[in-house]
């Protein structure tokens, strides 16, 4: 079986004149070295591919693979996540995580917890603004905490995203709409501990890996999981494996938002608590960073006793399932 991988490398962008935060979702050659040597290992044949452009040539030309192992971010407007997946529906062609459709909820937070909460499982009250008049419509309490709608890695998220007023809920919003040109999410601040969820497989067969509490240093950004914190997670961030009550309790709630919206294959649900020690839904990742050393989910993965190796082997057999393929 022909495994083409789609992926987007930070590189490359940077090179074209991208800064930093824009490209923060984006992957390293590190990262798609450890993807493909996972997948031969599993005795699969590999093809890297590319990005989205990259994807377009191949296909024109009449070039085709088995299944496509999707990563691809890409760049540009609400739909990014769900730009190569869309084009391999077009053309047939099967793809590891989820559809063009999921991802387009989950990318926008609040279609996402929208979702969440028809399903009766707990989320924070939130409200969107897309102008600043929005704001007339914002009737919370106080403290609330205000991000891009569409943003990922902590894209747009500070220690001024934590709002008490309504002028510093305004101030925050208009920086938010003129930097990023999307809605803002407000939501009620939940002020409690905050996890991460790793999950593979889809629907009914989806099962947890593990739980990570996140433990940020109050010296970084007020103790917020940031873009800040996020890239220098080393120096300020402690992850530390959830046990007991607060590991049940999140893992029933990732579970049920993770099939609530159709996710498949592997990634995260994040979490935080109130003050009662109740989890809420914060967002999902359906396409999950997979760097062996510094993303999230690998690193949650070896916290529970699972090798990178066994990670992707777990995805792949999500994916194999679903298209009813057995691999021996």
């Amino acid at each position: 079986m022909l495994v083409g991988l789609t992926y987007d490398l930070k590189d490359e962008w940077k090179g074209r004149g991208y800064h930093d935060e824009e490209i923060a979702e984006m992957d390293s050659v590190v990262t798609i070295d450890a993807i493909e040597a996972s997948l031969q290992t599993l005795g699969l044949e590999t093809l890297r591919i590319g990005s989205i452009f990259s994807l377009v040539e191949f296909l024109a030309s009449g070039k085709r693979c088995d299944l496509i192992f999707n990563i691809s971010e890409g760049l540009y407007g609400l739909l990014r996540e769900s730009q190569v997946p869309a084009l391999l529906d077009a053309y047939q062609i099967p793809y590891v995580f989820s559809d063009s459709f999921t991802l387009a909820i989950t990318l926008h937070k609040e279609l996402a917890k929208a979702k969440v909460r028809a399903s009766h499982i707990p989320t924070a009250e939130s409200v969107l603004i897309e102008t600043l008049s929005d704001l007339s419509g914002v009737h919370l309490p106080y403290p609330l905490f205000a991000k891009p709608v569409g943003g990922g890695t902590g894209m747009g998220i500070t220690a001024q995203s934590r709002v008490e007023s309504e002028a510093e809920l305004a101030a925050v919003c208009a920086t938010l709409l003129s930097e990023y040109e999307q809605p803002v999410l407000v939501e009620r601040y939940l002020a409690g501990r905050e996890f991460t969820v790793g999950i593979t497989g889809s629907g009914e067969d989806a099962v947890p890996v593990g739980v990570m509490e996140i433990i940020v240093d109050e010296t970084s950004d007020g103790g917020i999981y940031s873009y800040k914190s996020k890239q220098e997670y080393l120096e300020v961030t402690r992850y530390v494996k959830a046990e007991g009550e607060a590991k049940e309790a999140c893992q029933a709630v990732a579970l049920a938002s993770w099939r609530a919206l159709g996710c498949r294959d592997g990634g995260r649900v994040d979490l935080k608590m109130d003050r009662e020690g109740v989890p809420y839904f914060l967002e999902v990742n359906p396409l999950a960073g997979l760097h062996p050393i510094d993303s999230d989910l690998p690193i949650l993965a070896r916290m529970h006793g699972l090798s990178y190796d066994d990670l992707i082997a777990r995805i792949m057999a999500s994916a194999f399932k679903r298209m009813g393929v057995c691999i021996s």
